[in-house]
């Protein structure tokens, strides 16, 4: 029987495989919640299997299923995932750059050279955007309200600078938020337009620190990861915006929620 090796990022609110049969990497995620449904697939498809592990859930899942499996630190497993990713998709980071982690909370790592350090952790993140929408909103399903972000509007909830000086004579640019949901209790607004300011308060919360950090750290590049960029284009898109404003070149990986997985994968 074919052994299959697999990597397995077990976070807070999701599980991450990854896993290679027949030449071909294969890629899965099932909720936290979900644990015992997710690791009886995986024996199923896979019953001679050598697993390693990373993630806040790791030590759990090994003492419960994988007694011979190893784990590996949470931060290298997601480095490495990064490194794997940006050789396959061709991009060349000559430089030191951020690695930018966002998951429930989000992370951040400076990659210099062959080496890696965590230096900031927040917790606004995707937790942030599914607690905090949820209470906001009737809606609790995660993607549900990464759609209703989408179709919103932040300007009918946000105070911008525009709305603050008349005139065209406004010292930065108008469309910069000059206050987060500053206007909740002056005019109507919807479900969807309450969870577009909430993810723009996540992004430019997420910046200003990238921002920071970027400067600390004289890195021009930065890479964007993390299971809350999963169809979540409004968040996306924010990331991008602000961070081009302050002059970092931003790179979204494809499959870069799974970085943590492939860094396990690659260390079994």
């Amino acid at each position: 029987m074919q052994q299959i090796t697999a990597g397995i990022d077990a976070g807070g609110s999701l599980i991450k495989i990854v896993y290679k049969e027949n030449g071909r990497m294969h890629f899965k995620k099932f909720p936290s919640n979900k644990q015992d449904s997710c690791i009886s697939w995986l024996k199923t498809i896979a019953p001679s299997l050598r697993v390693s592990l990373a993630g806040g859930k790791a030590a759990a899942i090994q003492k419960k299923y994988f007694h011979d499996s190893i784990i590996i630190p949470e931060f290298q497993a997601a480095s490495d995932g990064v490194r794997f990713l940006l050789a396959k998709e061709n991009i060349s980071i000559e430089e030191s750059y951020l690695i930018v982690n966002i998951g429930t909370g989000t992370s951040w790592h400076v990659v210099k050279g062959d080496k890696s350090e965590r230096i900031l952790g927040s917790g606004m993140g995707g937790g942030t955007f599914t607690g905090l929408g949820s209470l906001l909103t009737q809606v609790q399903d995660y993607q549900l309200l990464t759609i209703l972000a989408e179709e919103g509007n932040k300007e009918k909830v946000d105070m911008l600078v525009k709305d603050i000086y008349d005139s065209n004579d406004s010292p930065i640019n108008g469309e910069l938020t000059a206050a987060n949901f500053a206007k909740g209790k002056k005019l109507n607004h919807t479900e969807a337009d309450r969870l577009a300011s909430l993810s723009n308060m996540i992004a430019e919360t997420i910046v200003l620190l990238t921002s920071q950090a970027a400067t600390i750290h004289q890195v021009n590049h930065v890479v964007i990861i993390g299971t809350s960029m999963i169809g979540n284009p409004s968040l996306k898109r924010a990331l991008e915006f602000y961070l081009n404003m302050v002059g970092l070149t931003t790179v979204f990986l494809e499959k870069g929620e799974y970085c943590g997985a492939i860094g396990a994968y690659l260390s079994v």
